[in-house]
């Protein structure tokens, strides 16, 4: 269902454990990076009604999100503050192709790959911490990510037919892979 090609490795959990402040920050970052992508994919693709829809939607999610991290820092003390980026979203975004209608095929599953590893990354945190709010807050956003993953996918059949969406799907999904095994020496949500 999510289309990833790998599974978080056990590197990743160790980030956490020692990192959950920086890694909650990121999320927050994270949430609001997700809301800011959904608004750019609505101003550059507005003549599509059905684009349009489902992004106004998810950057009220997104947005929702970022506020219930936010909650949840303050909650726990932890100061909300500018965190150095990882590189996974840079070097994802990348590999997006110039010229429409593949750009906008390429832009719309990077974000869906993104929510998928999202929602990876929260099952994860749900199993493995052992903080029962914590638990309780990643299961709840876990259904929204697939969702997102979902309609970013389908949107993408709007610009392109099945088959080559399908295709790049897969040629993303591996480099997404690839990206996610090199990881990142910083602990963020995605490292």
């Amino acid at each position: 269902m999510l289309h990833l090609q790998s599974e978080s490795q056990a590197r990743w959990l160790r980030q956490v454990d020692e990192n959950l402040p920086e890694i909650l920050i990121d999320h927050a970052h994270c949430e609001h990076k997700a809301a800011a992508t959904a608004m750019s994919l609505f101003g550059s693709y507005v003549d599509s009604r059905e684009l349009t829809r489902e992004m106004t939607v998810i950057v009220q999610e997104e947005l929702e999100h970022f506020h219930m991290v936010l909650d949840l820092l303050e909650r726990r003390g932890i100061p909300f503050r500018k965190l150095r980026p990882g590189d996974y979203g840079r070097r994802l975004n990348q590999l997006i192709r110039p010229h429409e209608p593949d750009r906008a095929v390429d832009r719309l599953l990077i974000a869906g790959l993104i929510e998928a590893r999202s929602c990876e990354r929260f099952k994860l945190l749900r199993d493995h911490v052992a903080d029962a709010e914590l638990r309780d807050f990643y299961g709840s956003l876990f259904e929204s990510e697939a969702r997102h993953h979902t309609t970013y996918v389908r949107l993408a059949r709007l610009f392109q037919d099945h088959d080559l969406v399908r295709n790049r799907l897969e040629e993303l999904s591996s480099a997404e892979a690839a990206i996610i095994a090199e990881g990142n020496p910083l602990p963020r949500m995605h490292s």
